[in-house]
């Protein structure tokens, strides 16, 4: 038989000797310090809690790199072993029209409706959950467009089918590009422009006077305040190859007085929407700036879906966030490159990779709560209609869809859609959910994507990372110092809301079917808020030493400095060669190794304390959109980088402003230096210098009464 995958073992026992050199390091220096620790103050003693943190984090790096695999897949073979494919649904999720611009949206989801794969097959649904008419008007305008594109790309083979990253570029000059298609680029760039312009130039009350398009369901319709609108933009009735999948538009009803749990329970409305229009047994969910980049991005994905001997193998298929356009050298430390080439990986040899809110394709079995192993049509088809309605809610058509899926008899149903909005908007409704169970397990986290991920594992599935070259999705990474620490911000808080609640993956280990070492490598991730006490401490210990005329470091004629050096150039030596092997500069290792420092030090120290307030009960964490394809900034001089840090008046510099330690530290923190003499945005605002020099008296103080 064809195989439609293979496991590769990705080994490297150079590195894991670096991983063992630099781990006898760290417990040379924790025994040094405990002989030793008699001898000195009580800052030996802080500094032995901190460097034993360390320890502990390094070992769950040595967890999660030390069984990398990967894997390779042939779509080729696909429709030789296959005759009819599965259905796939395809989900869109934007929140803001003004940080996430309708143009992006619209350049993605078309993206996605030109992809290699039989059109009637595909559906395509758009979360608007801003509720925005022009983000629906966008969509209307780029179905129109997907009419000339879509048979375009299919045409002429185009390999990015985003058109903005399509016709940024002339095509190359060659003897194959005839007049006919030169003029046929042309007239679908003119097009494009044309669909540029009017999403750009689109006014809302243009919008809302013309109600054939559908836009009068937004008539008196307010962002937190309105009803279900589920809009069909187009259908392909036919199931005709030379058009283009269904193209769903989803607004999910709000109230005030309705909690709607951010993407979590968008995610879940478009599930449920999904399920009584379409029913689709895979899903795939991508943000709105993520578009596909490889055509065959679904043939990827199904090779290691349908490519295994038992289900298990293949709960979901995550491909890493890589980004398009990125600034040189990672300013920002977004790009997360080693976490890419080397974490991940490594996951893939435990129970797999973390799901990671974009770029996944889903079971929507295991989505519904169906363990590992055969269909369950005896544990759901003989329950009670009271008790399916306590899972799944009052919809007879959704709980009848789930029982479809879930008894493994769900191919996805090419029904006519316009007959199922009624039922659909009842499932979009806010009040839906209240008295079930099905879906709100991963409510209580804004990282709502690995509370999914974790639930899956917990259930004993397995996951697959989902690597094709050319990668299959690009984004955008958040340029700026305010777009950078809000996501990582959002992230750390979202994380220790895991870690501290009942749905911890230590827990999962002692109850469920998370195995050890998987739950060790979801820990990397889930003490990330807690690393920033520990780092912040470790950070100020130079400072306080020297103001307090005390020393943290053994001396230069003692044994424990030789190993506090070797540890210090051997572990930055190590760290650039990880850089090395990936095509990486001396520049971008500096400028990641710099800003995981101020990561630490503000968002992630700022995502503790949010976090921790909101487990006491004293405030409510909030979700905040990142600003996507953000412009430029210029300062009041008229400088133009968009590589240098910018500040406002965000709680999150405040901590990073107030910090004074050590050269190497100093060095690290450099940005906020220069941002303390910077004029307009690249100049750090007089308020949060003021709230930082709170924090920095009453250091002074403890350090003068030591």
């Amino acid at each position: 038989m064809l195989p439609l995958q293979e496991r590769v073992p990705l080994k490297n026992s150079l590195q894991k000797l670096s991983d063992v050199l630099v781990l006898s390091l760290l417990l040379s220096l924790l025994a040094y310090r405990l002989i030793s620790l008699h001898r000195h103050a009580h800052i030996w003693l802080i500094a032995f809690t901190c460097e034993s943190w360390f320890t502990f984090v390094w070992l769950l790096y040595m967890n999660a790199k030390w069984t990398r695999v990967a894997y390779r897949t042939f779509p080729q073979n696909l429709s030789k072993i296959y005759h009819d494919l599965p259905a796939v649904d395809v989900f869109v999720t934007t929140a803001d029209p003004t940080l996430e611009p309708p143009i992006i949206t619209a350049n993605t989801v078309l993206s996605l409706l030109a992809v290699e794969y039989p059109l009637h097959k595909l559906s395509c649904y758009v979360s608007d959950d801003a509720a925005s008419p022009i983000t629906f008007y966008s969509l209307v305008e780029s179905a129109k467009f997907a009419k000339h594109w879509v048979p375009f790309c299919k045409k002429h083979n185009v390999r990015v089918r985003a058109p903005s990253v399509y016709f940024s570029t002339e095509p190359q000059p060659s003897q194959s590009l005839s007049s006919d298609f030169m003029r046929e680029w042309r007239r679908i760039k003119d097009e494009y422009e044309e669909l540029i312009r009017r999403i750009e130039t689109a006014n809302e009350d243009q919008i809302l006077s013309r109600a054939a398009d559908g836009s009068k369901e937004f008539l008196k319709t307010e962002r937190r305040d309105h009803p279900s609108m589920v809009e069909v933009i187009w259908e392909n009735k036919e199931g005709s190859e030379d058009g283009f999948p269904h193209l769903i538009y989803v607004a999910r009803e709000k109230r005030p007085k309705h909690s709607h749990h951010y993407k979590a329970g968008a995610m879940n409305v478009l599930t449920r929407v999904s399920g009584v229009m379409t029913n689709a047994p895979f899903m795939l969910n991508v943000d709105c700036d993520m578009f596909a980049n490889n055509p065959e991005v679904v043939l990827h994905a199904m090779c290691l879906l349908l490519g295994v001997d038992d289900e298990v193998s293949s709960g979901f298929a995550q491909a890493p966030q890589q980004f398009y356009g990125a600034l040189k050298d990672d300013p920002f430390g977004n790009q997360l490159v080693l976490l890419f080439k080397q974490i991940l990986p490594g996951f893939q040899g435990l129970q797999g990779p973390a799901y990671m809110g974009t770029g996944c394709f889903h079971r929507r079995k295991v989505i519904y709560g169906s363990p590992p192993g055969p269909p369950s049509i005896e544990k759901r088809g003989n329950l009670s209609c009271e008790e399916l309605e306590m899972i799944y809610g009052s919809s007879f058509e959704f709980v009848e869809s789930a029982l479809q899926i879930t008894s493994g008899y769900g191919k996805g149903s090419p029904a006519n859609l316009s007959s199922r909005l009624d039922a659909a908007k009842n499932v979009a409704a806010c009040a839906y959910e209240l008295n079930t169970s099905w879906g709100r397990e991963v409510y209580g986290s804004i990282t709502e994507d690995n509370l999914t991920g974790l639930r899956i594992h917990s259930m004993g599935w397995r996951s697959i990372y989902m690597t094709p070259e050319p990668p299959a999705f690009l984004g955008c990474a958040p340029t700026g110092g305010r777009a950078s620490l809000t996501q990582f911000k959002r992230c750390a808080t979202g994380l220790l809301e895991m870690l501290l609640s009942r749905k911890s993956p230590i827990l999962a280990v002692m109850e469920e079917k998370l195995t050890l070492r998987q739950c060790l490598a979801y820990l990397l991730f889930l003490v990330l808020p807690l690393r920033s006490v520990f780092e912040l401490s470790y950070a100020l210990l130079p400072a306080y030493c020297l103001l307090a005329d005390s020393a943290f470091l053994p001396k230069a004629s003692e044994l424990g400095f030789l190993v506090t050096m070797a540890l210090f150039l051997i572990y930055n030596v190590y760290t650039l060669t990880e850089y090395f092997q990936y095509g990486l500069s001396i520049r971008a290792w500096w400028n990641n190794q710099r800003m995981q420092r101020i990561y630490a030090q503000t968002s992630w120290l700022l995502g503790f304390f949010s976090a921790l307030l909101k487990i006491l009960g004293f405030s409510e964490t909030i979700f905040e959109v990142s600003r996507k394809d953000q412009p430029k900034p210029t300062d009041v001089t008229g400088a133009d980088d968009p590589g240098q840090f910018t500040f406002d008046s965000s709680p999150v510099f405040v901590s990073g402003t107030a910090v004074v330690c050590s050269a190497w530290v100093l060095l690290s923190f450099w940005p906020f230096v220069k941002g303390l003499v910077g004029r307009g945005s690249y100049g750090i605002p007089w308020s949060v210098i003021y709230k930082a020099a709170v924090p920095v008296c009453f250091f002074l103080q403890m350090c003068r009464n030591a």
